[in-house]
């Protein structure tokens, strides 16, 4: 079965003899059949395993790599390399994410994912680039010596392009996290790179490869919809001074002065205490925790390495808003999220995923057709935090879609749009983040990941990604809810473990129709909406989509609005 070519790129074409979506999801035709590592090979189409793991190197291990380490199937992927220059970092690329059961749920580290019982034991497996030699150009410098086939990239934003090109200079392909890059430049960069040395590049796009989203797919291909005519999408958190995701603390040795310099200590300290009076399995779970803090506290080791690796001081003049403020440059390195330098801010980080997920909704209503947002308007604005950062606190915005029948030329069906409308925000967590898709017939709501409901007038129906359960489907008509728990396989991802599964597969079955779903044009297309997103806001206006942005061959980019001397795509500049 081979389902993996870019007309079926977001998992929405059924073949005869495919197991339909829906069946599938109720566990009816799949009951004990199909095992957890194996759950998205057998829905979206590549066999459940490789013949042999793909080696790979680990470039960047932080937040995100230690997520991206989390979800890898040791069926499809052999780690044997990272490179980070944090002491924090390669701890918990290691050992897990030990601060809560949710982190090290998603972060459990190379030893649980591996079965390794010591990080002595771990080493001996994985060859470590760190301290000095933490750069990740040392990894791919000698990855051809240490068997390095392939690497996968969560450096920050800033470094995407620059490693992804040197890496597939180097005859590595390469799988990065989002978005593809810092510039529309840099992705078409990349892009060009790909096709030149004819490697495998692709981008975390998660959704695509996420079960619930690709069921959302098929109703709305089935028509169950009717006629979708609009979109809502939004990602808020409660972010305040103080306590900030983005912002975490960094050691009183990094920045003495820094508001949160405390705070680490004051937390090994207490954790310290627990620890002496910990007994039985407490004492194991203390362990971890204090040996992470101190991980976290060693990060001021990279005060003196934060220049020549390119990062830089700042200091941001006091205007009537905000006073002066400071910056070392290791601390755009350890907040990297927070600099427009380094970071693209709320639309990159959050929104990408989501305007992703409604381009997967609007190709669907298309019958499959790739389609590129005609407009944007967006307006931006930072009313909560102060000077500490250049990313701005709260982001709004909309878009048109062209709908099925769209023609500009003709008065009536130039009317025929999508409004695709996005916000997200800080200082307020309520309704957290997810899609809600609108037709004629029905409405589909989408809960962080993990929900798919589809309400109607006589009540509503819902699929869910369930920890403990699986699959679970809901239904409600004019009474109570009646809860029917799936007999099919449990654990049904978010997508991260079937984007690595599929990856390694096209690099172990090359072939013209064998690519990952979220391939460079695909991801250079979601960059385009998010940057030029960034771009409506900086100017305060709407901005018109130009198909020559989407296109990997030509030099035109939407940053040459900001700024007509904006560098044009040129891959000659990282022979």
């Amino acid at each position: 079965m081979n389902r993996t070519g870019e007309d079926n790129v977001n998992g929405s074409q059924n073949s005869p003899g495919d197991v339909s979506r829906r069946d599938f999801l109720k566990g009816s035709l799949v009951a004990g059949s199909v095992s957890v590592g194996s759950l998205g090979a057998f829905y979206f189409g590549y066999e459940a395993a490789v013949a042999e793991p793909l080696r790979v190197g680990v470039i960047g291990t932080g937040d995100e790599g230690s997520v991206l380490i989390g979800a890898i199937n040791p069926d499809f992927v052999r780690v044997v390399s990272i490179a980070d220059i944090r002491p924090y970092s390669i701890h918990r690329a290691f050992h897990g994410d030990h601060y809560s059961d949710a982190a090290l749920a998603v972060r459990c580290g190379l030893m649980a994912s591996y079965d390794w019982k010591t990080e002595d034991e771990a080493r001996r497996h994985v060859k470590v680039y760190e301290n000095e030699n933490g750069d990740y150009q040392q990894l791919i410098a000698n990855a051809k010596k240490d068997g390095v086939e392939a690497v996968i990239i969560a450096l920050p934003l800033h470094l995407h392009a620059l490693a992804a090109i040197e890496a597939m200079r180097a005859g590595l392909h390469v799988l990065t996290e989002k978005l593809m890059a810092h510039s529309v430049a840099e992705c078409k960069e990349m892009a060009r790179v790909a096709q030149e040395t004819g490697l495998h590049l692709a981008t975390g796009h998660q959704r695509h490869y996420n079960i619930l989203y690709a069921e959302a797919v098929d109703k709305i291909r089935r028509g169950e919809l009717g006629d979708l005519h609009y979109v809502r999408a939004q990602w808020h958190r409660g972010n305040v001074p103080g306590s900030d995701s983005w912002q975490q603390p960094m050691p009183r040795d990094a920045k003495p002065d820094d508001p949160l310099a405390d705070r680490l200590e004051k937390d090994l300290r207490s954790w310290e205490g627990r620890l002496k009076s910990a007994r039985g399995l407490e004492i194991d779970a203390w362990q971890k925790k204090v040996a992470q803090k101190r991980a976290q506290i060693a990060d001021a080791l990279l005060s003196d390495k934060a220049v020549p690796l390119g990062y830089q001081d700042m200091e941001i003049p006091k205007s009537k808003l905000y006073d002066t403020y400071k910056r070392p440059a290791v601390e755009e390195l350890l907040r990297w999220r927070l600099w427009n330098r380094t970071g693209g801010g709320l639309m990159v980080e959050l929104g990408s995923h989501q305007l992703d997920a409604a381009s997967i909704f609007i190709q669907a209503a298309h019958g499959g057709e790739k389609q590129h947002p005609l407009n944007v308007a967006a307006i931006a604005n930072r009313p909560i935090f102060g000077a500490d950062r250049e990313v701005e606190d709260h982001i709004v915005c909309m878009f048109e879609f062209p709908a099925p029948g769209y023609d500009p030329k003709d008065p009536h069906s130039s009317r025929k749009k999508i409004g695709v409308q996005y916000a997200s925000i800080n200082g307020n967590g309520f309704g957290g983040y997810g899609e809600i898709v609108f037709g004629t017939k029905g409405t589909l709501i989408l809960e962080r990941e993990q929900e798919l409901k589809t309400p109607d007038g006589g009540g509503s129906s819902s699929v869910r990604a369930s920890g403990g359960g699986g699959a679970t489907m809901d239904t409600q008509a004019s009474g109570e809810m009646v809860q029917m728990q799936s007999s099919g396989p449990a654990n049904v991802s978010r997508g991260y473990t079937e984007e690595i599964e599929h990856w390694a597969w096209c690099i172990r079955n090359p072939a013209p129709e064998n690519k990952p779903r979220c391939h460079p044009k695909v991801a250079l297309a979601d960059a385009v909406i998010a940057l030029t997103t960034n771009i409506a806001a900086a100017l305060g206006k709407q901005v018109d989509f130009q198909k020559e942005w989407f296109d990997p061959n030509s030099d035109e980019v939407p940053e040459s609005l900001l700024d007509p001397k904006a560098l044009k795509p040129d891959v000659a500049r990282y022979s």
